[in-house]
């Protein structure tokens, strides 16, 4: 479906310039996952009038500009960066992603700070030098100085290009500054350089990504080392106008608006010398606390057709069974309390890990995740020998607890849903979430084709903030659920659990965005409304959930009113951590 802007835009919105600001914002992101919420905020901006005037309807579409495609774009981008995630915010530590380029810092007092080796080598600069010592000529350091002054004083941090002359050469410099902010830590600058060495293979890597000919990727890489279109046309044998005719092509297959634009993103995509794939296949191999939770192994099954399928088992290992879906954030991991309690009640939780997920074999792209997912969880049921059991889910997870037992009612005593997510009937129910969560299930819902880099994005910024640090930026608007997740016991259990979706080594965003995207663009009322009669089906919210705050959870309530509501005021959606010993006794209750 093609969508227009709506009737009620306001005249003064230019939905074409703030398309060309989401573009930006969207590089930006590929390159640096720290810039992900001016992403979500100018996503918003855009895309928040097409979604009330669409409804639940359909999915947008735009025709003015080919968003998909610079999705895929900054998608592979963000891929071959994903290896060089810097969590050492230190001025040393930020240098190392620079290897290839000439980079160092500038301290306040305009002194230079750390440098990597090709500064040392190239421009001859020593730590603690003068910035007034860099090898250009008077005019431009005079320019540079000032520009630099002004970035410390600026309440923002915008990347700048300056270009400058290094003394006694013809050819321009490139200087991209940024200033940058470490908490608790001085204000320093970066100074990345176009004096570089170009990494082996960028070449292929820039064709790949922008479709370029053999002979614009030449011609970009002189611009890139700031040759003049003269220089560029003699070096290559070519008349002025030929390499006017390749530099205006590569414009437009990169979509950037000037020079400066393109050897912007050139330089900042090669931030790093090696270009790999995402490390899936090192998800951890056992689920080790750090304080209090005890080591369990990760039980693997190996399924029909050949696929890996693995487990954990909590509490008793010889107790009565519960099934728990651990949400797609992957918490598989109870705080040890809760461990302790289950295993001193004889209750033994398995605990799936899900297809893409861990060291689970990913499914094929375009498989049905619900037949596929609930057929999983029976044969691990056989393979265990469990008939029935209560099924415990987190979050969206009760997505898939309703579908096997709409396919094996008979296997399941309950259905106990901790945070539990329905299908949503109202645009308004999106429009009341936090933009968190509204910026990716809404992207799921309106936006499917979209919604993979929106997440892979996310999961890079969480291993750069690290995890608490992402926690609170998400759900920073839920008093409860900051509050829950700094409780000792719980912090351990949700960081150690979630090794199997995201760890310095291992992201499952893949799985994740074809789980939520499967949710959020398919009807599954009808499983839901089969409960009615034939298995008990409790759900535990909390008020200050930031995804099913009480005016939707009401309107859900009248919805499925056979289903037994308990509600928390101090509780949001990470409920199950603050509220289990309520789980653990509804769990016996229906064993």
């Amino acid at each position: 479906m093609n969508v227009k802007p709506p009737a009620n835009a306001q005249d003064d919105t230019k939905p074409n310039v703030l398309a060309q600001d989401v573009i930006d914002r969207l590089y930006e992101v590929a390159i640096d996952p720290g810039r992900y919420e001016d992403l979500l905020d100018q996503w918003e901006t855009m895309i928040s009038p097409y979604r009330r005037a669409n409804g639940l309807d359909q999915p947008i579409a735009f025709t003015a500009i080919d968003f998909e495609s610079h999705f895929r774009r900054a998608s592979k981008v963000l891929d071959s960066l994903s290896a060089s995630s810097v969590t050492d915010t230190s001025p040393e530590g930020f240098l190392k992603q620079f290897e290839t380029a000439a980079a160092f810092t500038v301290k306040r007092d305009l002194t230079l700070g750390a440098l990597n080796s090709p500064a040392a080598q190239v421009l001859r600069l020593n730590p603690g030098t003068s910035l007034s010592e860099l090898p250009l000529e008077a005019e431009d350091l005079g320019a540079m100085t000032e520009q630099v002054r002004q970035l410390f004083a600026s309440n923002q941090d915008p990347a700048l290009l300056f270009r400058a002359r290094l003394r006694g050469r013809s050819r321009l410099v490139v200087f991209q500054l940024r200033l940058l902010r470490p908490e608790g830590e001085e204000p320093f600058i970066v100074a990345v350089t176009s004096e570089l060495i170009w990494p082996t293979g960028f070449d292929a890597f820039l064709k790949s990504v922008f479709n370029l000919t053999d002979a614009e990727a030449q011609v970009l890489r002189a611009l890139s080392e700031c040759h003049s279109i003269k220089d560029i046309a003699d070096q290559r044998g070519r008349s002025v106008d030929t390499v006017r005719a390749q530099i205006k092509s590569i414009l437009g297959k990169t979509e950037t608006r000037s020079q400066a634009e393109l050897v912007r993103l050139t330089l900042a995509t090669m931030d790093i010398a090696t270009y790999t794939q995402d490390a899936a296949a090192k998800a951890p191999a056992e689920s080790k606390g750090f304080e209090t939770l005890l080591p369990r192994p990760y039980h693997t099954l190996m399924l029909p057709d050949g696929r890996r399928f693995d487990y954990l088992i909590l509490g008793d290992p010889a107790g009565r069974p519960c099934f728990f879906g651990p949400q797609d954030y992957g918490l598989t991991r109870w705080p040890a309390s809760a461990e302790a309690e289950a295993a001193r009640r004889g209750i033994k939780v398995i605990v799936p890990v899900r297809a893409g997920f861990g060291q689970s074999t990913p499914l094929p792209r375009g498989t049905n995740l619900a037949t596929t997912i609930i057929d999983d969880y029976r044969h691990l049921l056989d393979h265990l020998g469990v008939a029935s059991c209560p099924f415990i889910s987190l979050g969206g997870d009760f997505y898939f607890s309703a579908h096997f037992h709409d396919a094996y009612p008979e296997r399941v005593t309950a259905l106990i849903a901790c945070s539990g997510i329905l299908p949503l009937t109202r645009a308004e129910q999106y429009e009341r979430m936090h933009k968190w969560h509204r910026f990716i299930l809404a992207g799921a819902r309106y936006t499917p084709h979209l919604l993979p880099f929106m997440v892979k994005a996310g999961f890079a910024l969480a291993r750069r903030l690290g995890k608490r640090k992402f926690i609170h930026a998400v759900y920073g608007g839920s008093p409860a659920d900051v509050e829950t997740f700094e409780m000792p016991e719980v912090f351990e259990a949700m960081v150690v659990g979630s090794e199997v979706c995201l760890s310095q080594d291992h992201s499952a965003h893949a799985a994740f965005a074809a789980e939520v995207t499967e949710q959020e663009t398919t009807d599954w009322s009808g499983p839901i409304r089969r409960t009615a009669g034939r298995s008990p089906v409790f759900f535990l919210n909390g008020t200050q959930d930031p995804q099913t705050p009480p005016a939707t959870l009401a309107e859900l309530g009248n919805d499925y009113p056979w289903i037994d509501f308990s509600t928390y005021t101090d509780a949001g959606q990470l409920l199950f951590f603050r509220k289990w010993r309520d789980v653990l006794d509804l769990t016996e209750k229906n064993l």
